[in-house]
């Protein structure tokens, strides 16, 4: 019994240690190998590639907008979900919710005001980056699949801007919406099936809410978390970011 004891007694005693050593597998790196096994070893890490070139690291070059962009995301997903909490997507509730959340609901307007600020700067970053990546020629060999997400995700920016744009369910938004579903009807052969999709009908009421609701809360945001994955996997095995073709003591990038 005394045994027992001592062994689960031990056991809780080293429980701290055995799952920190389940977690890192390894020490405090010393050298560049065991840096770059710690990379490797690590599911957070391992999305940035064990080396990088120096130039890379300029601020000046990419002025940091991929990851301003990123941060952006991650500051409307948090914001988005606190204010899922009291927004109801319905034709007669949408407004008045929109107005507690504003006047009602503790640091509500600071709330509000934060996601639609970050949405407009994400919009911008976004286009900033991708004029960045084109301007430097970031998007050439290897690089030109990334560069097709890149576009991918810019749209999904425009998307999910353009889908919370109805949920206020103000008189601008519903003019806006009206407007530019009509706009869609144009497309040719496929115009007016395409606004009926949008819509779920003919006019902008509760079946267009709830799917504008829908596709800005939950169905962009996963494709475009998945293409956004995906953008930072691809700059990985493309050796890393671009960085400037000639550079001092440098051979021409090819």
């Amino acid at each position: 019994m005394g045994e027992q004891a001592y062994r689960l007694t031990e056991a809780i005693r080293l429980l701290p240690r055995n799952l920190w050593d389940s977690v890192f597998r390894q020490g405090v790196p010393t050298t560049d190998q065991e840096r770059s096994e710690a990379v490797f070893g690590n599911f957070f890490l391992h999305v940035h590639p064990v080396k990088v070139h120096e130039n890379t690291l300029r601020f000046g070059y990419t002025l940091a907008l991929g990851l301003i962009s990123f941060y952006l995301f991650l500051i409307l997903v948090g914001s988005g979900v606190l204010l899922m909490f009291y927004y109801v997507p319905s034709t007669d509730l949408a407004y008045q919710s929109m107005k507690d959340i504003e006047f009602t609901v503790s640091f509500g307007m600071v709330l509000r005001n934060i996601h639609r600020w970050a949405a407009h700067a994400m919009v911008i970053t976004v286009f900033l980056h991708m004029w960045r990546v084109f301007a430097t020629g970031a998007y050439k060999v290897p690089r030109e699949f990334n560069w097709v997400i890149g576009i991918c995700l810019l749209v999904l920016t425009l998307l999910l801007s353009f889908t919370g744009y109805l949920l206020p369910w103000d008189q601008l938004a519903f003019w806006a919406i009206t407007v530019g579903t009509s706009i869609v009807s144009y497309v040719p052969g496929i115009g007016e099936d395409l606004r009926y999709l949008i819509l779920g009908g003919n006019v902008v009421g509760q079946s267009a809410l709830l799917r504008f609701y829908v596709l800005h809360c939950v169905v962009l945001p996963l494709f475009m978390g998945v293409l956004i994955g995906i953008h930072f996997w691809r700059i990985r095995m493309d050796g890393g970011l671009s960085r400037p073709s000639r550079e001092e003591g440098d051979e021409a990038e090819s």
